[in-house]
């Protein structure tokens, strides 16, 4: 090799090494990560742009644009009337138990919320760094998206124990990154954090927080500008899950919320979620459900004003086997009149059949709620041996064992 060649040699070897450096050390904001997953594209000056140019991630924007235009139109619109014409007095927090990543049904329901607290048994999963995975994986994300996503967008709730499988390494993350994105909202900051057993916030990071109740802090402003929260945590929200993770103590301390309770697996019909279903009831001034969540005889006709919407019907085939049919309910939208409604929601997804209960608190109900007091050494050495309490996901893989 001549002196000319040599140095053309090295001089290349140089240039591809800098260039190699250079795409190492790029990051992309939290808030283009989101569109480029959602199929919407990143800032032009962002490194994810030129992903964008592979014709794999333009079909998958295309069936993006495809699914939320058409979610759009016969649901969130709808739900947006909908809101409008029946929730005045909205609070800034915003409470969805059993939610799992669903962000989307959070935000047309609750709109003018700036506090959003989401939970589910999926974990939140590492935030998604797509300059350093290989272009495969990528594709492979883009469909597992998709495929994570098609019951919500088909019948307005997750399949829980697909839910599962799909989440438990991807984790929720990049969902409501999408969800977050195609709500049309900007992300300024994502961190992991957790909840003490006093209910306190802590960083993940903290090697010292032992933790049942962990998960993600977003900050993100809405199409006005407005800066709101994001909270999602992977906690247990059975009787013995919450009383020693923290977790209602800290919502808790958030003040009182309007809730929303959709395809809850009918949990809090079962004494093993007793302690959820009171703290709804308690700091609660709105909670919108349908009938797989607090069933109607927990509602005290003093503390609230009861308005039912749409058809109850018998619940789902799937849980033909549960005693959760309630004939009260039957009965009450029947002397109600209840008002029809135009859009889907829980488990009878199919038009004319979902029923959904608005429950108001009245002016005068108190709202006070008390943690039940976290379990000693010596208390669970004396107790009794029982079947474990049943979660979503508990009732997905078996519900027989559990209380």
């Amino acid at each position: 090799m001549n002196k000319l060649s040599l140095i053309t040699a090295v001089v290349a070897s140089l240039l591809s090494f800098a260039i190699g450096t250079a795409h190492s050390a790029e990051v992309a904001s939290a808030n283009d990560t989101a569109r480029f997953l959602a199929g919407m594209p990143p800032s032009a000056d962002s490194p994810l742009a030129r992903l964008t140019q592979d014709r794999s991630w333009q079909q998958h924007a295309k069936s993006m644009d495809k699914a939320f235009a058409e979610i759009d139109r016969r649901q969130v619109s709808r739900i947006q009337a909908w809101v409008t014409a029946n929730l005045s007095s909205p609070k800034p927090v915003m409470f969805y138990m059993f939610s799992g990543p669903d962000f989307l049904y959070a935000d047309a329901f609750f709109p003018r919320a700036t506090t959003y607290v989401l939970s589910g048994l999926e974990p939140p999963g590492p935030n998604p760094d797509l300059l350093h995975t290989q272009q495969g994986s990528i594709l492979s994300t883009l469909s597992g998206l998709q495929h994570s996503m098609q019951s919500l967008l088909a019948y307005s709730f997750f399949i829980t124990h697909k839910m599962k499988n799909d989440l438990q390494t991807r984790g929720t993350l990049p969902l409501l990154y999408v969800f977050l994105a195609r709500s049309g909202k900007q992300i300024r900051d994502v961190s992991p954090v957790n909840i003490d057993s006093q209910g306190e916030l802590q960083t993940e990071s903290d090697p010292k927080v032992k933790s049942t109740a962990r998960g993600v802090k977003i900050v993100f402003a809405d199409a006005e500008g407005r800066e709101k929260t994001l909270y999602y945590f992977n906690t247990d929200l059975g009787n013995s899950g919450v009383k020693n993770s923290g977790f209602l103590t800290f919502c808790d301390k958030l003040g009182d919320g309007d809730s929303l309770v959709k395809s809850a697996s009918y949990l809090m019909h079962r004494d093993g979620f007793s302690t959820v279903r009171n703290f709804l009831l308690s700091k609660s001034a709105v909670i919108l459900q349908d009938d797989s969540g607090i069933p109607l005889r927990n509602f005290d006709g003093n503390r609230w004003e009861l308005t039912p919407f749409g058809n109850y019907l018998t619940p789902d085939p799937v849980f033909a086997n549960e005693p959760v049919y309630q004939p009260n309910m039957h009965e009450f939208f029947r002397k109600a009149q209840a008002k029809p409604i135009n859009f889907s929601f829980g488990y009878r997804w199919r038009p004319g059949e979902s029923n959904l209960l608005l429950a108001v608190r009245r002016a005068s109900a108190e709202t006070k709620w008390t943690p039940p007091p976290p379990e000693t050494s010596s208390s669970r050495g004396t107790r009794t041996k029982r079947a474990p309490p049943c979660s979503s996901l508990a009732f997905w893989q078996s519900r027989k064992g559990c209380t």
